[in-house]
């Protein structure tokens, strides 16, 4: 048991006063099945020594549901079975000693309609610092269809998505403006126009690009609405620049979304920091106004990283998609940040797939039908470059948006240049693939085909063709049985 008051549990009935155990107050119920309606969570639980692992799974449903640390005789007046949190399986994690998954299940009625805020802070509010855990993960969440459709969803969706932008068959191209401060209005537009005039479909913000002294936020939108009505009117594509309308307020965060919107703007972003409230009203704001909305998982590592504490990107990615983002960055495999390849896998049909299978080799946990939500588009940013195309077009496919920032402003010949480097072996790759061609194995040879007749390719090519990231991943997936619900 958690605290030990020196009297048997055999010998407490579970009104009596006092401390019980968790179990013994009907948190763990091995014998229950799941209704079809219920929420449902695998959680990685470490628990201390002389704990337990059905007692710690029993004390995480207990404290992410009704619970106490001791018996309340208000519980008498509801019905309070139906409101508690039901663990009923543990799991040891194999090869790691003194882990478990706990599966616990949670009554529909628990949860507030089409809230994230709500849903975040019942399953992961106060039971991460319980004294009883060393350690605790949210691996995985079965989100039920009729919770599901309380959500509104992605603003519009990938198909609406490339209806909009009239671009099909390939994926988006975008960049980041780097270096991402410092730079003076002025000058930050005319890398948005020299790197979409050069090919891509969008150059983007970063997350820290707010509202600063050497460039406020309202000069920055005005010198890349330029910037991009130019590159429209020369290059005949409808293009876009992610205007980051993160703020210190929501009355700050509408006004700059409306001025992007005046502006004529095809899409604005947001940061994860703004907080889950501001991302839902930003994803309603989006579908009124017709405006794409962006969102960048700034500070997303600080929780989804580690193994064994915090909340795996499968469940923030799950919540970002009932949040109403139109992108979302989902990871690169072969870039610079984290991300084993078959955990990303699962992260980016998560995204794009009406219904999810669950599959323990990409650390898919359930499965995930939803019900006919458009889907969010992946975006795969951060350290990639045109020599890894045909790595990133097998792995991630092509409803992803592939932004090259440092692959497109690092160029030898110029931001254009970078640019249409990446855009002749997007289309070099997509065409190979649509021939037949096996890109995975022929990919390099492909490129340097492609590269006999662009200048821009062969320099990028040349200058990054050995530039890898080969680290080994922090988080892979456990392979183990999992339950169908």
């Amino acid at each position: 048991m958690l605290v030990t008051n020196g009297t048997k549990k055999d010998q407490r009935s579970r009104w009596a006063s006092g401390v019980i155990p968790y179990k013994d107050m009907g948190y763990w119920r091995p014998d229950y099945e799941p209704k079809q309606t219920d929420v449902i969570c695998a959680f990685r639980v470490t628990p201390q020594e002389g704990v337990e692992p059905e007692e710690a799974a029993a004390a995480v449903a207990g404290e992410s549901s009704t619970a106490t640390w001791t018996v309340v005789w208000t519980d008498r007046l509801t019905t309070y079975e139906n409101y508690q949190g039901k663990a009923f399986r543990v799991d040891p994690v194999p090869g790691t000693p003194g882990q478990y998954i706990a599966y616990i299940a949670y009554d529909l009625d628990l949860f507030e309609e089409g809230s994230i805020p709500n849903l975040a802070s019942s399953i992961i509010g106060n039971v991460f610092g319980f004294k009883a855990l060393k350690a605790l993960r949210l691996e995985d969440m079965r989100i039920p269809a009729p919770y599901v459709k309380t959500f509104q969803g992605p603003a519009h969706g990938i198909v609406m998505e490339r209806e909009m932008l009239n671009k099909f068959g390939r994926p988006l191209l975008g960049a980041t403006v780097k270096p991402k401060l410092g730079l003076s209005a002025r000058n930050y537009g005319r890398v948005v126009y020299e790197a979409l005039r050069g090919g891509l479909d969008f150059v983007k913000d970063d997350e820290n690009t707010n509202s600063q002294p050497f460039m406020r936020w309202r000069d920055r939108y005005l010198f890349c609405m330029e910037a991009v009505n130019k590159a429209i009117a020369e290059t005949g594509e409808i293009k876009g620049h992610y205007l980051n309308v993160t703020a210190a307020t929501m009355e700050e965060i509408y006004e700059r979304a409306e001025f992007a919107k005046e502006l004529g703007s095809v899409i604005i972003m947001i940061d994860l920091t703004a907080g889950f409230s501001a991302i839902q009203s930003m994803a309603r704001w989006a579908r009124r106004n017709g405006v794409l909305l962006h969102l960048h998982r700034a500070g997303h590592s600080t929780f989804t990283r580690q193994k064994n504490h915090g909340v795996s990107f499968r469940v923030l990615a799950k919540w970002c998609r009932l949040m109403g983002v139109d992108h979302l960055h989902a990871g690169t495999i072969v870039g610079k940040l984290e991300g084993d390849p078959n955990n990303v896998s699962g992260y980016y049909d998560t995204l794009r797939l009406d219904r999810v299978e669950p599959d323990p080799s990409r650390g898919l946990y359930f499965e995930q039908d939803w019900v006919s939500m458009p889907g969010v588009m992946p975006v795969a940013s951060g350290g990639i470059h045109a020599a890894q195309t045909h790595l990133l077009l097998h792995y991630l496919g092509e409803d992803t948006v592939l932004q090259f920032g440092g692959g497109t402003i690092g160029h030898p010949m110029g931001i254009a240049a970078g640019a249409t480097a990446n855009r002749v072996a997007v289309e070099a790759m997509v065409q190979a693939r649509n021939e037949g061609r096996d890109i995975f194995h022929e990919g390099p040879e492909i490129l340097e085909r492609a590269a006999r007749w662009c200048k821009p390719l062969r320099q990028a090519l040349d200058l990054w063709r050995d530039v890898t990231f080969d680290f080994q991943p922090t988080d892979t997936p456990d392979v183990v049985a999992t339950p169908v619900f």
